[in-house]
C-alpha cells in the first residue's frame, strides 16, 4: 500500500513540536550579554591593565625580580581580584551612558567599546578576566602581546582614545595620530558621578595645535594677546584629542534627538588658562567651526585649574602640562598628561660659559 499524506493535523502538531523543543533548548543556554559593537561603528577605548586596575605591587616585582617572577606571582594570585586604578571610575561613567544608549536606540552600535591593551603575558590574562568579572564590567576584547608593545594595534582597534600608566607608550601612541593620555591616580579619592560621564579638556595642544602656545614662548603674554585678537576668525587646527571630543558629540545627539539634552548622561567642558576677554573667543569659534561645542567653557586667565576641576568632579581631565596634571591630582581629580606640542620639549641649557656681563 502507498503510504498516505499526512494530514494539515500531523503539519501543525510536528511544527508545535519543533517550537517547544527550540525553547527548551534556548532555556537550557546561558543568558548571554548584550551583542559587543563592531569597531567601526563604536567609540573604542583602549586601556592598559595598569590604567584600569592598581597593579603597584606587581610592578615592583616586574621591575625588582624580572618578568619570570613576575608571571609566577600573578598565577599564585590569580583568584584575587586587582583593586580600582585610575581609569576605572571612566569605565563604569563608558558603561552607564551604554546602559541608557541600549535603552533608547536596542538595535544602535553607536555606543562605547572597551578593549584591554596590555603587554602583559597572555596567562596574566586569567587573573585580569577574573577582576573584570568580579566587578561585572563589560569587556570582551583584548590585546595582550606578552612583552612588545601594542600600540601597533591601535589602529586595528579603530581606536578614539588611548589611556597608559605607560608614558613611553602614550608617546608612541601620540606620534601614530592616535588620541592617548598618561593617566594618573588622584592624590584623594572623591566621588564621581555615577549617572553622566564628565569630561574635561584643556584646549591648547589637546583640543587645538600648539600654534598659540609655541607664539607665548617665542614671544611672551602680549604678543600672544595680539596674535589671538588678529586671527580670531580663523580656526585653530586641530589637536590630539579634537576627535575624542566629536566622538562624544556624535554620541550627545543621540540624546538631543530624544528631547533629552538637558538630561544627557554626557558632559564636557572646556577648561583653559586663556583669558576670556583676550583670547576666548578664538576657541570658541573654532569650536564652531567644527561643528562641534563643549557643554560648559571655563577660561582662568591663567589662574590654577585644580579648585575648578574640584567643582566639577570629572571622570578624567586631559591637559598637555604636567604642573596643571599636578595641580588637578592635588584636588582629587583624575588627570591624563596628553604628551603633545612645544611644552614637551625641554628649555635650551645654559651655555657652558656665559659671556660676562657689560660693564
Amino acid at each position: 500500500r502507498e503510504p498516505r499524506e499526512p494530514g494539515p493535523g500531523a503539519e501543525t502538531a510536528a511544527a508545535r513540536c519543533w517550537e517547544e523543543t527550540k525553547t527548551f533548548y534556548e532555556n537550557l543556554a546561558p543568558k548571554k550579554k548584550p551583542k559587543s559593537p563592531k569597531p567601526q561603528n563604536a567609540v573604542t577605548i583602549a586601556v592598559s591593565s595598569r590604567a584600569l586596575f592598581r597593579m603597584d605591587e606587581e610592578q615592583r616585582i616586574y621591575t625588582e625580580q624580572g618578568v619570570e617572577e613576575y608571571v609566577r606571582y600573578q598565577l599564585e594570585h590569580e583568584n584575587e581580584p586587582f583593586s580600582p586604578g585610575p581609569a576605572f571610575p571612566f569605565v563604569k561613567a563608558l558603561e552607564a551612558v551604554n546602559r541608557r544608549l541600549r535603552e533608547l536606540y536596542p538595535d544602535s552600535e553607536d555606543i562605547f567599546d572597551i578593549v584591554l591593551v596590555t603587554n602583559n603575558h597572555a596567562q596574566v590574562g586569567v587573573r585580569l578576566i577574573n577582576s573584570i568579572n568580579h566587578y561585572d564590567l563589560f569587556i570582551e576584547r583584548f590585546c595582550m602581546t606578552g612583552g612588545n608593545s601594542p600600540i601597533c594595534y591601535l589602529k586595528a582597534y579603530h581606536t578614539n582614545l588611548y589611556l597608559s600608566a605607560d608614558a613611553e607608550k602614550v608617546r608612541e601612541a601620540i606620534d601614530e595620530g592616535i588620541a592617548a593620555a598618561t593617566i594618573f591616580s588622584p592624590s584623594r579619592d572623591v566621588a564621581v558621578s555615577q549617572s553622566q560621564l564628565r569630561v574635561a579638556f584643556d584646549g591648547d595642544a589637546v583640543l587645538f595645535s600648539d600654534e598659540s602656545e609655541r607664539i607665548v614662548k617665542a614671544h611672551g603674554l602680549d604678543r600672544f594677546f595680539e596674535h589671538e585678537k588678529a586671527h580670531e576668525n580663523k580656526p585653530l587646527a586641530q589637536g590630539p584629542l579634537k576627535g575624542f571630543l566629536e566622538a562624544l558629540g556624535r554620541l550627545q545627539k543621540k540624546f538631543y534627538s530624544k528631547g533629552l539634552r538637558l538630561e544627557c548622561p554626557i558632559r564636557t567642558y572646556l577648561v583653559t588658562a586663556r583669558s576670556a576677554a583676550s583670547s576666548g573667543a578664538r576657541a570658541l569659534k573654532t569650536l564652531r567651526s567644527w561643528g562641534l561645542e563643549t557643554d560648559e567653557a571655563l577660561f582662568l586667565a591663567g589662574a590654577p585649574k585644580g579648585p575648578l576641576l574640584e567643582k566639577i568632579r570629572p571622570h578624567i581631565f586631559f591637559d598637555d602640562q604636567m604642573f596643571h596634571v599636578a595641580g588637578a591630582q592635588e584636588m582629587g581629580t583624575v588627570a591624563a598628561h596628553v604628551p603633545y606640542g612645544v611644552a614637551q620639549k625641554p628649555p635650551a641649557p645654559a651655555p657652558l660659559n656665559p659671556a660676562p656681563a657689560a660693564q
